[in-house]
């Protein structure tokens, strides 16, 4: 295999930390649900049994005092339910996948991307829980396992019909996340877009099937969005991919663009040789880092000056996008670390990329569609708000800004 030229951009530190958090909340979450759904199995089992006095034999019983699970990522606390049973049968639960008094696990870092990019598979699941809890794991039963697996599909069908016209999402951004598994000899994509709205708040507001993000694909899920009340953004950022930016000029013709700055600087760098990568990269961060857009105007004209002679394709790779390289300059100072580049979806994201790269199996589109539903959620819960969230009231309003300040009107000069 051919080895790529591309120089990797992305903010390791940054994406390591956030996935750290990730997986934490992830096994939390996932360890209380495979927990209930265990013990609700077990509970069916004596469904319609009853003592003498009618009474159901076993019943939940609260839970055992929480205790936390060292692993690789940092302690994860559980709590294990109890039941109690009746008329002189003697039913104890004991879990699977948190057996009595386990205190380590081998590897959950190692373990949740496998519980969730198997698809919680029957036939994988207990190598998955051997890296959780150690060679001692039983495993989860099959209809366990299809419970847990129904329960997230309904969670991601009642989610994916949720109405988006209660709050005014000033920005989004979209991009088309590749997961490297494959489905039907297809490589598996979701078309995912992501919303911030006047608060300040960060939501994922699509994760949807796509097909090589096609405008069609990215039509259907802009469209569905309009009709469960998304108004037109101020701005949408995202990459190249031409059939996202042909369907937003469709849908919400209003809606200005930024083309991703990390992308934008992947894509001329791959077109370059190894030895000029790390000098290009400077000069293109000395445009989108500029100060000011005339600024960033100079330090553009100069990459081309300097790259054109011997590397006319990676000037033509960037000069295409120009003008809409630098909207951000029109919007406030504060928001412009969030509005050029893709990294919401990015760094949410990232360990789907890592973690599927070596995977020879198989999943289901639906089944990678939940998965990234789950880890989406539970990312979500640790975004912080959008920084200077104040200026979006005047960014809703229509406010101009150049280079990033608010230009004064003749009223308010008066005033």
């Amino acid at each position: 295999m051919k080895e790529s030229n591309v120089i990797d951009l992305s903010g390791r530190e940054i994406v390591r930390d956030e996935l750290t958090e990730l997986l934490r909340n992830g096994a939390r979450r996932l360890i209380a649900e495979a927990l209930e759904a265990e013990v609700t199995e077990l509970l069916e089992g004596f469904r319609g049994r009853q003592d003498e006095q009618g009474h159901a034999v076993v019943v939940r019983n609260g839970y055992q005092p929480e205790r936390e699970v060292q692993s690789g990522i940092g302690p994860v606390t559980v709590k294990v339910p109890k039941v109690r049973s009746r008329g002189g049968e003697v039913v104890v639960f004991r879990s699977a996948l948190v057996p009595p008094y386990v205190r380590k696990t081998a590897s959950l870092e190692a373990a949740l991307p496998w519980l969730y990019l198997k698809g919680i598979s029957t036939g994988e699941m207990q190598a998955a829980l051997e890296a959780l809890v150690g060679p001692q794991a039983q495993g989860l039963s099959a209809s366990t396992v299809s419970r847990l697996k129904r329960r997230w599909a309904a969670e991601y069908d009642v989610w994916r019909r949720r109405r988006w016209d209660c709050d005014r999402w000033v920005y989004i951004w979209a991009d088309g996340i590749y997961s490297g598994l494959r489905a039907e000899r297809q490589r598996l994509c979701a078309l995912v877009v992501v919303g911030v709205n006047e608060r300040g708040e960060k939501h994922f507001l699509a994760i949807e099937d796509g097909v090589r993000e096609s405008t069609q694909s990215w039509r259907e899920v802009l469209l569905g969005l309009k009709q469960r009340g998304l108004q037109a953004p101020e701005l949408a950022v995202g990459d190249g991919a031409l059939g996202f930016w042909a369907a937003l000029e469709e849908i919400f013709p209003k809606t200005r663009q930024q083309r991703c700055w990390m992308h934008k600087t992947g894509n001329v760098l791959n077109t370059l040789p190894k030895t000029v990568q790390a000098k290009a990269k400077r000069a293109l961060h000395e445009v989108w880092q500029a100060a000011t857009r005339e600024d960033a105007e100079t330090a553009f004209d100069a990459f081309i000056e300097t790259y054109e002679p011997k590397y006319p394709k990676a000037v033509a790779t960037l000069v295409k996008d120009r003008d809409v390289l630098m909207t951000f300059y029109d919007f406030p100072a504060p928001h412009w670390q969030h509005l050029r580049t893709t990294n919401p979806i990015e760094s949410t994201f990232a360990t789907i990329r890592h973690r599927t790269a070596r995977t020879k199996g198989c999943v289901t589109r639906d089944s990678m569609l939940h998965m990234m539903f789950k880890l989406g959620e539970c990312a979500e819960k640790n975004w912080r708000k959008l920084r200077g969230f104040a200026y979006l009231a005047k960014v809703i309003e229509g406010v101009k800004f150049v280079n990033g300040e608010e230009v004064q009107q003749p009223d308010q000069v008066a005033a």
